[in-house]
């Protein structure tokens, strides 16, 4: 005797949602066709970094005669004139002053957020909540509004135009932010590994350098970039808070165009050397920095 078996049906799809416009052609792409339409994009976003380049290498006749894509055929055009009328006209000092802002500043707020950070996310204390909420709601206060007051702070303890100043201002107002990504990150580190650090003996500062800390390169390194390419390109708080003696490059700059007028040699060769050092930076450490900002998002 014989028995009938039954055929379960083949599942359908009707209810999957379906795939979008963009992701069936990237699906009919491939990776190695994608990855050169990617490049391409990134050679296109740097067009406009080269066309400065071009222009602060060619004298003000000849920028205002031809485009700047006729050096690929007319290369005896180049020269470095208006890189040293820059540098006479005392914007080495400018860059200086714009590396003793940034280096501090980036190391100081790495250093007390990490510490903060790590408090937040792994220390019990009372009103810890509390105090990480308060933190929170500084990040919508605006920049706009502490300058008078800490302007005239700074003009009572005597630090108003001074490297110091500008310091303790970035530093202020970068640690809110800064506080609240390495939180976000250091609590997705396994507790099982500070409960075994603590049950070793280990004291909380040894936690967190030796645990921690190098667990959190990807956040920390994020932070850093983020920190240093906003003090880096920074105009609103130098105007406000330096003087001639302790400007950066950008408010230098900004005086140029006064100086100088149209002379756009001048100002794209001061441009490009303000671009230089940050653009290298970033993508040096972009997979850093993209690491931590995605998992800084998620936690």
């Amino acid at each position: 005797m014989t028995t009938a078996t039954a055929t379960a049906p083949a599942p359908t799809h009707a209810g999957a949602p379906q795939r979008s416009l963009v992701g069936r052609i990237v699906d009919r792409l491939g990776g190695g066709a994608l990855q050169v339409v990617m490049v391409l994009l990134g050679l296109f976003w740097l067009v406009p970094t080269l066309g400065l380049l071009v222009v602060s290498l060619r004298t003000p006749e000849v920028n205002a005669a031809e485009g700047w894509w006729t050096i690929f055929t007319k290369p005896a055009e180049i020269t470095f004139e208006s890189y040293r009328s820059l540098l006479a006209s005392g914007f080495t000092a400018s860059f200086w002053n714009t590396v003793a802002i940034t280096v501090p500043t980036t190391i100081l707020v790495i250093g007390i957020a990490a510490m903060a950070a790590y408090a937040f996310a792994w220390m019990d204390f009372k009103g810890r909540d509390t105090l990480f909420l308060i933190v929170v709601g500084l990040l919508i206060v605006p920049i706009q509004i502490a300058l008078i007051p800490v302007a005239v702070i700074y003009g009572g303890v005597g630090i108003f135009g001074t490297i110091p100043g500008v310091v303790l201002f970035h530093v202020a107002f970068g640690l809110p932010f800064a506080i609240f990504l390495l939180r976000n990150f250091f609590v997705g580190i396994p507790s099982s590994l500070l409960e075994a650090a603590r049950m070793d003996g280990a004291p909380e500062w040894k936690i967190f350098v030796q645990i921690v800390f190098p667990l959190g390169k990807p956040a920390i390194a994020s932070l850093g970039i983020f920190q240093f390419l906003w003090v880096w390109n920074d105009m609103l708080i130098a105007l406000v808070f330096a003087n001639t003696d302790s400007q950066p490059m950008t408010k230098a700059l900004q005086s140029q165009m006064r100086q100088f007028g149209t002379n756009i040699d001048i100002l794209s060769s001061g441009a490009f050397m303000s671009l230089i050092i940050p653009l290298v930076l970033f993508f040096a450490f972009q997979r850093y920095f993209v690491q931590g900002m995605m998992a800084g998002s998620v936690k």
